[in-house]
């Protein structure tokens, strides 16, 4: 079984910022189910719960962000218990350079939530928090769902640029 991962934070340091958002979809070829932590079942159990059975993990940017942010803020060495893809890597390989917001638009992944980025999705949590906006939950969990769920076929796409029939 795959996974495809991204969180969402409060910022960019694993030292001063909390994670509030981590978007799981296992795929096991002919479906799967999209799992997002947050709030009380964001836990270092319930993490490896979600895990568990996954033999290759998928990420944009994960080996630089994702990945070292979980191993710091739940002791979970993701990248040691399994295979690990960064997809940013293999968009580089074939001149795909930028975001993932950029990529997917440059390749024809479409988003519903168009003009959406890190920092609103910073300002949606603490709407959330300090607020209880359920609807910027929803909007923080939709565009986490959304960025988790466009890496199944942005790895499809690099799969066949990679292997050279669809340059």
């Amino acid at each position: 079984m795959e996974a495809y991962l991204d969180i969402e934070t409060t910022g960019l340091s694993p030292r001063d910022c909390r994670i509030t958002v981590i978007g799981v979809y296992r795929w096991w070829g002919d479906g799967g189910e999209l799992i997002q932590l947050y709030d009380e079942r964001l836990t270092r159990n319930n993490l490896l719960d979600t895990v568990e059975g996954v033999t290759h993990i998928h990420t944009y940017n994960g080996r630089r962000f994702d990945l070292p942010f979980i191993k710091a803020r739940l002791g979970v060495d993701l990248e040691a218990m399994h295979h690990h893809r960064d997809l940013m890597f293999d968009c580089w390989r074939v001149g795909l350079n930028g975001g993932l917001k950029a990529v997917e638009y440059r390749v024809g992944i479409d988003r519903e939530l168009k003009g959406i980025n890190g920092f609103d999705a910073v300002m949606l949590w603490l709407r959330y928090e300090r607020k209880h906006d359920r609807k910027a939950l929803e909007m923080l969990l939709k565009y986490n769902k959304e960025d988790v769920m466009n890496l199944l076929p942005l790895r499809h796409e690099l799969d066949a640029r990679l292997a050279g029939r669809a340059f």
